[in-house]
């Protein structure tokens, strides 16, 4: 048993592993605790059936190979047997009548493709990723690296002399865009709208949200880059290959270790407390958790109580999974590759989703996110059968009611099991409309509710998986608090990492990077 560490580390999810293994190769002596039976957070794995696996949580990995954290552990996950795998077709869109988008890992197949729904869409969508290339180094500096740093400093100097003040302030300001105001003004066709629009979601946003706009390009670029990865065997092999770079360099991993308290002497943090009673004694604490277990539960700050008050968290998430006798037999013709296919009636359909959502409603017709992991990696299940990963980014946290009216709501606004298996029939309606013979594959269905999430993560606060509302005005600088600054928590020695942090929600492990190297890593 550990009494004492370099490095404690509250949680066990991306940020928390990221962190602890670069903290390990770097010499610290690092413990992670996590609470749950099993680390990795948002990244697990199980069996839907004998000899089939799949990831009941989050499974696409883009944000990581593109992120700086590969970039420091990319040897050491490959000799621990971490592959990534993907398909040239990392994405799509289909529509209720049939039509279909795809979005391949090919600059020129994606403009002829634009080309030839709407003529100048594909021009326009070679000009924007152009555009957006051009001002990557700084986008990316900005969104990835730590925004009170000299480099930052530095960067925004050289831009700012480069493009002249006016000049770095209109790419700002262009940056603010939302999803719809990119969208219409650039591309003609209904169908290109649709291709994009769902995307925003997965960044936390809707389509009229500031931003939302430039995550669409960010988004694109990346797919475009790297594909929609995913890890061969599942998405725990992912969490092995960090626990082995953590434990061979004489760090451990803890589960059924609840953290209840960080011990402080006077303003700075000098260990953890677990649930058992047993205290650890380490100079220097990462927590990755929500503001509010952070600054409420583990180490109680009363002058946070009106931020902890204003801190919203946002939609919450519904997952369906699938194993299936077969082959997906599409209707529509070309989409048995695409790794993440939206259903979506379009741009409209997904602000009404989002709208209804936002308003307690179980949306009418839900975006739906249908990953086909097998696509990629066939050894998620036995040769003939498989595997679908559903995700509707938009579902309430607390339901007050059915947008068409047809299931009934409780009285208390929770999700039960009854709600979450008639709200999943109705998804599954609209994906066995676009399959030829759906019905009669289905071996397994599986049905993960909000309710299910958080009891899955307790991070996830109400099946939120973005650690809090990514509005604006809670992200960036901003996030979680409008005077965060860096990591720091005001207790020295604490620092707060997780997607309630800067830069954000994602696999990217974003901010369990930078304190990493903020602590010598």
């Amino acid at each position: 048993m550990t009494a004492s560490a370099d490095i404690a580390i509250v949680g066990s999810g991306i940020n928390a592993l990221a962190a602890g293994a670069m903290l390990a190769r770097s010499g610290k002596r690092v413990a992670v605790f996590e609470r749950a039976p099993v680390a990795g957070g948002c990244m697990r794995s199980e069996t839907l059936a004998e000899g089939v696996t799949y990831d009941p949580l989050a499974t696409t990995f883009v944000l990581w190979v593109t992120g700086a954290a590969h970039g420091a552990l990319a040897k050491n996950l490959e000799r621990h047997g971490v592959e990534f795998c993907t398909t040239d077709t990392p994405t799509g869109v289909l529509l209720p009548d049939g039509r279909a988008l795809t979005y391949r890992m090919d600059r020129a197949a994606n403009v002829a493709a634009f080309e030839a729904e709407a003529p100048g869409d594909g021009n326009q969508l070679a000009a924007d990723l152009d555009a957006f290339g051009a001002d990557a180094e700084l986008l990316f500096g900005l969104m990835g690296g730590d925004p009170w740093s000299r480099a930052t400093a530095k960067l925004l100097g050289r831009e700012a002399w480069k493009r002249k003040p006016r000049g770095l302030a209109t790419t700002m300001g262009g940056a603010l865009q939302s999803m719809r105001g990119w969208l219409e003004t650039s591309f003609d066709s209904d169908l290109t709208h649709a291709l994009w629009a769902p995307w925003c979601l997965h960044a936390g946003l809707g389509p009229e949200a500031a931003f939302s706009g430039q995550m669409g390009q960010v988004i694109g670029f990346a797919l475009e880059a790297a594909g929609a990865p995913v890890i061969k065997g599942g998405a725990a092999n992912m969490v092995r290959g960090l626990t082995a770079i953590i434990e061979e360099h004489g760090g451990e991993i803890r589960c059924n270790a609840e953290v209840t308290r960080i011990i402080r002497d006077g303003d700075r943090a000098t260990g953890l407390r677990l649930a058992s009673g047993e205290e650890i004694t380490a100079p220097m604490v990462l927590a990755s958790v929500t503001p509010n277990q952070l600054y409420q539960d583990l180490a109680p700050t009363p002058e946070r109580r009106d931020d902890l008050r204003k801190y919203l968290y946002g939609k919450g998430n519904f997952q369906l999974h699938y194993l299936l006798n077969g082959p997906v037999n599409w209707k529509t013709k070309g989409l048995e590759n695409v790794q993440l296919l939206h259903l979506t009636p379009g741009l409209d359909g997904v602000s009404k989703a989002g709208n209804e959502a936002e308003r307690g409603m179980l949306p009418e017709v839900p975006t739906i996110c249908v990953g086909q992991p097998c696509a990629a990696d066939p050894s998620r299940a036995p040769n003939g059968q498989t595997v679908l990963w559903l995700q509707m980014p938009e579902a309430p946290r607390h339901v007050k009611g059915d947008a068409a009216g047809l299931i009934e709501a409780p009285r208390d606004g929770q999700w039960t099991s009854t709600l979450r298996e008639a709200y999943a029939d109705r998804i599954e309606a609209i994906l066995a409309s676009h399959i030829d013979g759906f019905a009669e594959q289905v071996v397994t269905r599986r049905a993960i509710s909000p309710a299910d999430l958080e009891a899955y993560n307790i991070n996830l606060v109400g099946g939120d998986p973005y650690g809090g509302s990514c509005a604006l005005d809670q992200f960036f600088l901003w996030r979680p608090f409008a005077d965060s600054v860096r990591h720091e928590t005001g207790l020295k020695g604490l620092y707060h990492i997780g997607a309630s942090t800067h830069p954000g929600p994602g696999l990217s492990g974003g901010s369990g990077f930078l304190v990493a190297k903020e602590l010598g890593a």
